[in-house]
């Protein structure tokens, strides 16, 4: 695989960074979840639903593919071992606030004076610096900060919603990937490491472009309820239909404006649903609203079939999972104990990945970890003994 022989260490939780070693694990990394030595170890483990073998489906699509190493590094003989295991490490991930690793000694300083090809990885709310620092803060609070919940604007009230996904914890996951390959390509050519500070906040701020138009052409507050975003297209756009279910239309291309148009019989409305979005395109939106309100969702897929314009009926996360297109795709298989698995978004056509779906209990690979880092066995049983390990 891509990953072969690669070792990751992660230090962080819950989601942007243990997610972001999953998805190296699945492509054949050796990814070691160094937990805290204390009751429950990553959060994730005791977190949500769980299937029948007591597992949380969050952790098993986080943590699947890894060993799990428990350590205490509060304790010196702790920070030797993860000191141990580093100098043999590709990339290390931490998610801490600002401070933290060093207080731990497994700050980057420390950690490149022993092995400078090291790829070290930062992922925090805000970032290593600047105001927000040492903010604690997770997914919600950082889309605040960042304009993404005022963005979030419930169609009817016009008061910002909670947003349904965790946009910052994503994007920082997928960035943190990014950052991290293109420091082991660089790396190839000069033989160091790097060190990379990943805020979730930049992050989120960075996938912004198609929105972010109002703020620098005229230095305003984006109008959402007129974007073409955020419903102020009438092609771009949720309606509900007789039977009380949705559907969306998602292209406000000229050509699918013109087919569906043309398809419902109104032309006449071709060249006001192609105005700017907004006030100008209610009269688009307001027929759509009625027409749609007057079939059941069946029957509209049944008429759209043929009409070649972007259009949808909203699933649930359910229907969406359960669909054949998501197994043909990967997006979703069982294992042998028929637990279900999110799979993996990225495709390569030779040396593909392959998830391994079993999950490390906790520690489970503490006393390994500690052989393969050269201590003893009497020095293993002390670190039992001392609840280091």
């Amino acid at each position: 695989m891509k990953l072969s022989g690669l070792k990751v260490l992660d230090l962080s939780a819950f989601l942007p960074g243990p997610h972001m070693t999953m998805m190296m694990a699945d492509h054949g990394a050796d990814v070691v979840m160094i937990e805290p030595a204390n009751a429950v170890g990553e959060p994730t483990r005791e977190i949500g639903w769980k299937t029948g073998d007591g597992v949380s489906v969050w952790f098993r699509n986080i943590a699947r593919g890894k060993r799990s190493l428990k350590v205490n590094l509060k304790d010196p003989a702790g920070q030797k071992l993860v000191h141990a295991l580093a100098k043999e490490a590709d990339v290390f991930v931490e998610a801490f606030r600002p401070g933290v690793v060093k207080r731990l000694g497994v700050d980057y300083a420390t950690l490149k004076a022993l092995n400078p090809r090291l790829v070290y990885c930062s992922i925090s709310a805000f970032g290593q610096e600047g105001a927000y620092a040492a903010k604690p803060a997770h997914d919600l609070t950082v889309q605040a900060l960042a304009g993404l919940v005022d963005l979030n604007r419930g169609l009817d009230d016009g008061k910002p919603a909670s947003p349904n996904m965790p946009v910052a914890d994503m994007a920082a996951s997928l960035m943190a990937l990014s950052a991290i390959l293109m420091a082991l390509y660089r790396r190839h050519e000069t033989g160091r490491g790097d060190y990379i500070d990943m805020a979730m906040y930049d992050a989120a701020l960075s996938w912004t472009p198609n929105v972010t138009g109002p703020v620098f052409a005229e230095d305003a507050h984006p109008p959402v309820k007129d974007m073409r975003s955020f419903g102020g297209a009438a092609m771009y756009h949720v309606y509900e239909t007789k039977d009380q279910r949705f559907l969306v239309l998602g292209g406000s291309e000229a050509k699918f404006t013109e087919n569906l148009l043309t398809a419902l019989g109104r032309p006449d409305l071709v060249t006001v649903a192609l105005q700017e979005p907004g006030p100008k395109q209610e009269r688009v939106r307001a027929f759509f609203r009625h027409t749609f309100a007057s079939r059941t969702l069946e029957e509209w897929a049944a008429f759209l079939k043929d009409v070649d314009c972007c259009w949808a009926p909203v699933r649930t996360l359910k229907d969406a999972f359960d669909d054949p297109h998501t197994a043909a795709r990967g997006l979703v298989f069982t294992d042998t104990d028929a637990n279900r698995h999110i799979g993996m978004p990225i495709r390569f056509a030779d040396e593909p990945g392959a998830p391994d779906p079993a999950v490390p209990g906790f520690g489970e690979h503490s006393q390994e970890l500690a052989r393969a880092a050269g201590f003893s066995e009497a020095e293993i049983a002390d670190l039992i003994a001392r609840k280091v390990i």
